[in-house]
């Protein structure tokens, strides 16, 4: 435990009211810091904060400030169930009157968000419709690491009334599905036909202000991750055909079992070329004349309003130099990160970090020197270098050993086996059953044993009105 005298109180800023801002704002304020949380939108839920509007935003996302932050689309369901997604004190119960689904729709998720928010009152906390334009250092170099102080400038977005403030530390919590990733292809900058990124698409029929027809349409899908397989699927039964573009041919039962059976769903190589007349080249010589091209090639990390001078920097899709994902080593602690890894039970995830920052800025937690830190880094990096790990991949972590150990760290108990298990069945039914795996499952056994644990029966929760 930290003793009072060094223990301090911080004004910390928390950029976005997601999951991970969250979390952060309430592990903040547990710690006894004073916390703002500024979000650019009008409610909670960032990612999870449904828009059905993109018209005026870039079809391919090309700018650095986008004008929509979800890149949900309107059927979007989870590809977890939600006994393993809600935060450890919080579970994501089923609630009468609302989407009782196992792996339910986004609207859900974000009704469980809401009920989080209210359940620790944190919206005393956040500042809507707040747009950050700039975060930077203030006389950096005046300072220790320990003192270092952040100018943040926002911008009210109704009133265009610019805020400029001072905070001892700025927590990130913007999270890494907004800023689409693109691949490079001959003639793409050329080809006069319609190209968009997954980050706008909605519907496969049009919506309200909605300009996506993809009705009797040749639509090429590049990518067969979660979200190109799920837009495929709804795709193909109103396109005319569906050609789905992948850097391997090597694709999971699931998807083969899709494409046999429907007759206008295709699975084709890479993109060699886009031809000025609307042909598509792919690297094994075949060819199409599509209508549309929809790229589902994910999304990189961004910070445009975040200045550094240079110390973190995004180099193909890697956020570094992070100690532990987290805290930049010359900038830490009063600069981090919540919700930087991917391929995680996010939640819990989060919640760690969260209370990890929480401790380390109070001083409850001392952080190694920054020498250690930058050798964990460089040590990180070769193994994955040696593991044959690809750099833009450095923050896919699929490991639960990891994220045990992590939570150990904030104090957390270990992450339940019963969660554990529940992840990794879905995924395989997934693999196996793309069409059915939200639907129908083999894993009752553990989910009782779940649904029993403390998790899901602490604080009377199941009982709640909420």
């Amino acid at each position: 435990m930290v003793s009072e005298k060094n223990y301090k109180s911080k004004n910390v800023c928390v950029i976005g009211a997601g999951p991970s801002g969250l979390v952060a704002a309430r592990e903040l304020r547990k710690e006894g810091h004073r916390v703002v949380v500024l979000e650019q939108n009008h409610e909670i839920g960032g990612q999870w904060l449904y828009e059905p509007n993109v018209v005026g935003e870039d079809p391919l996302g090309r700018n650095p400030f986008l004008k929509v932050h979800s890149s949900i689309y309107e059927s979007l369901r989870l590809t977890s169930p939600r006994e393993i997604m809600g935060f450890t004190d919080f579970p994501f119960m089923v609630k009468k009157g609302r989407d009782m689904r196992r792996f339910p729709s986004h609207t859900e998720l974000l009704n469980y968000l809401k009920d989080f928010c209210e359940w620790f009152g944190l919206r005393e906390m956040i500042r809507f419709n707040t747009r950050v334009d700039y975060v930077g250092m203030l006389d950096y170099g005046a300072y220790s690491n320990n003192d270092l102080k952040w100018v943040v400038r926002s911008v009210e977005k109704k009133s265009e009334k610019v805020v400029e403030e001072v905070f001892d530390a700025v927590v990130v919590a913007t999270g890494h599905y907004s800023q689409p990733k693109l691949p490079s292809i001959k003639g793409m900058d050329t080809w006069i036909r319609k190209q968009m990124h997954s980050h706008v698409y909605r519907s496969p029929e049009p919506l309200c202000n909605e300009r996506q027809i993809f009705i009797e349409q040749i639509v090429v899908v590049v990518g067969n991750s979660l979200s190109g397989q799920d837009i495929s699927l709804e795709l193909v039964k109103v396109a005319k055909e569906v050609h789905m573009s992948s850097r391997s041919l090597n694709i999971t039962e699931g998807l083969s079992k899709v494409i046999s059976k429907h007759e206008n769903f295709h699975l084709h190589p890479q993109i060699d070329t886009l031809h000025e007349d609307g042909k598509v080249t792919f690297v094994d010589g075949s060819s199409i004349s599509a209508d549309t091209i929809l790229y589902c090639t994910g999304y990189s990390y961004a910070f445009p309003f975040l200045d550094t001078k240079g110390m973190v920097v995004v180099d193909d899709d890697r956020v570094g130099p992070l100690y532990e994902h987290t805290f930049p080593p010359s900038l830490a602690p009063s600069l981090s990160f919540i919700g930087i890894p991917r391929k995680i039970i996010g939640f819990p995830f989060f919640e760690s970090q969260a209370i990890w920052i929480a401790q380390v800025l109070s001083g409850r937690k001392v952080l190694p020197s920054w020498e250690d830190m930058m050798k964990s880094i460089k040590e990180f990096y070769h193994s994955r270098e040696v593991a044959g790990i690809p750099k833009h991949c450095t923050h896919d972590i699929a490991d639960f050993e990891y994220c045990v150990k992590y939570g150990e760290r904030a104090g957390l108990p270990p992450l339940e086996e019963w969660r554990k298990e529940l992840c990794l069945s879905a995924i395989l039914n997934s693999f196996a059953n793309l069409e059915t795996y939200r639907d129908s499952w083999d894993d009752n056994e553990k989910l009782q044993e779940a649904l029993q644990s403390p998790h899901f029966t602490q604080l009377g929760l199941q009982d709640s009105s909420l």
